[in-house]
């Protein structure tokens, strides 16, 4: 009687760790909290609610790019006639032609790159708050090592990525943007190589740091995933060898604790993943469905536009395409790391 007594207390106290109300995935921000699917639905159509309420309230979107192109279009089929006249000198032709296109698109572009630098900073205050949790429920499940090396690396390569945009990218992109229109405006070659290599250095420096980060946390995600189930195992079996009478069912009742860590976990887990695809699917197809639209537009308008015009209307379609990426890649950081977390200790 006594035995059993020892081994009901100890089962309970066992439990007490893998409580899942210390261990909360954060709620998302405010105005995108309407985005948000109910919980008790499967994921599979949690992801296709999410999905479909952000094209939804990304529609307004489609009507301002098409507005805004419908514009550029109109002035470029002006600029077309105007050439046909005789007198008329093509190189002012042209000048007129970059004011008005860069009067369409500056506030549109402007607007596109904020939006983007918004919703890195959402995503990645988000993300302060989510790993956390992520990393105490793996831990709980006996993955300590593995919770501490991916929290570790995704906050290493999330600062550094959002310092990098904060205060270089974004600056960057505004130059970009000041040189091609000068660039276009007094077709000079040497402004408009110097904004090409602006562009293809953010593009080179964003890369980078995404490779290094998938390289870095696959290769520490492989070594802590086995040194995690290492010490696991070795604490089971001196657990059962060392406790008398009860050690190998204490052993025992440890996958429970572990099991019951694990899908605290995996709600945690599911619940950001959901989050993180919530605060980011608007601001990305609002940015995207400009940067497509300008790029048909673009492509439509090269028949009659100079090639002038035609590289300026590339280089505005470019900041966008930038400041999409910039939003992809702080997302896609926070979504590896998330999934990592998952895959940890399963």
């Amino acid at each position: 009687m006594r035995n059993i007594l020892c081994i009901v207390i100890l089962t309970l106290a066992l439990m007490i760790p893998v409580s899942a109300s210390g261990i909360v995935a954060p709620s998302v921000p405010d105005d995108v909290q309407n985005l948000m699917p109910p919980e008790d639905i499967g994921l599979g159509d949690r992801l296709w609610y999410a999905i479909t309420e952000g094209l939804e309230s990304a529609q307004p979107a489609v009507a301002d790019a098409i507005k805004l192109c419908i514009q550029v279009g109109a002035t470029i089929l002006v600029m077309a006639v105007l050439q046909k006249f005789p007198g008329n000198s093509k190189f002012f032709v042209d000048l007129a032609g970059v004011v008005a296109i860069s009067a369409i698109l500056f506030s549109s572009t402007k607007s596109m790159i904020a939006l983007g630098a918004h919703t890195v900073s959402q995503i990645s205050q988000y993300g302060k708050l989510l790993l956390p949790v992520m990393a105490a429920a793996l831990a709980a499940q006996g993955g300590s090592v593995s919770a501490a090396s991916i929290y570790g690396v995704t906050v290493l390569f999330d600062s550094v990525l959002c310092s990098m945009i904060a205060a270089v990218f974004v600056p960057m992109l505004y130059i970009f943007v000041v040189l091609s229109i000068a660039g276009a405006a007094l077709s000079d070659d040497l402004l408009r190589k110097t904004s090409d290599f602006l562009k293809k250095t953010m593009v080179w420096c964003m890369k980078l740091l995404l490779y290094v980060f998938t390289g870095y946390i696959s290769i520490t995600g492989v070594i802590s995933g086995t040194a995690d189930q290492t010490a696991l195992k070795a604490a089971k079996i001196t657990i059962s060898g060392m406790v008398p009478v009860v050690g190998g069912i204490l052993s025992d009742a440890s996958e429970t604790v572990l099991v019951g860590a694990g899908i605290v976990k995996n709600a945690a887990g599911i619940y950001g993943l959901i989050a993180i695809l919530v605060v980011t699917i608007v601001p990305f197809l609002t940015i995207a469905i400009h940067y497509l639209l300008l790029r048909v537009t673009s492509a439509l308008c090269a028949v009659f536009s100079s090639k002038t015009i035609s590289d300026l209307l590339n280089d505005f379609s470019g900041a966008m395409g930038l400041a999409l990426g910039m939003t992809a890649a702080v997302s896609l950081i926070q979504l590896i790391s998330v999934v990592c977390f998952l895959k940890g200790m399963t």
